[in-house]
């Protein structure tokens, strides 16, 4: 496991609600990416915002698909 507490909270919430083990690992990925963005900024310290402009650069930058984004 991560040393993070917070990854290791999301990761008890996926596994209590039963996401499969391919879906953890998708949402912890995007999870990492999207604090890594904001410079290791923590989450409960972002709102929509941050939100926006990491789907942003994700489309403009990194040429993600819409269906991808709209998984996050």
């Amino acid at each position: 496991m991560s040393s993070s507490p917070f990854m290791n909270h999301l990761r008890s919430e996926l596994r209590i609600r039963g996401y499969s083990m391919k879906t953890e690992k998708s949402y912890l990925y995007w999870i990492r990416y999207f604090i890594r963005f904001h410079q290791l900024k923590h989450p409960n310290q972002m709102g929509a915002c941050e939100v926006r402009a990491f789907l942003s650069f994700l489309a403009t930058e990194q040429h993600v698909a819409i269906n991808t984004q709209n998984l996050l």
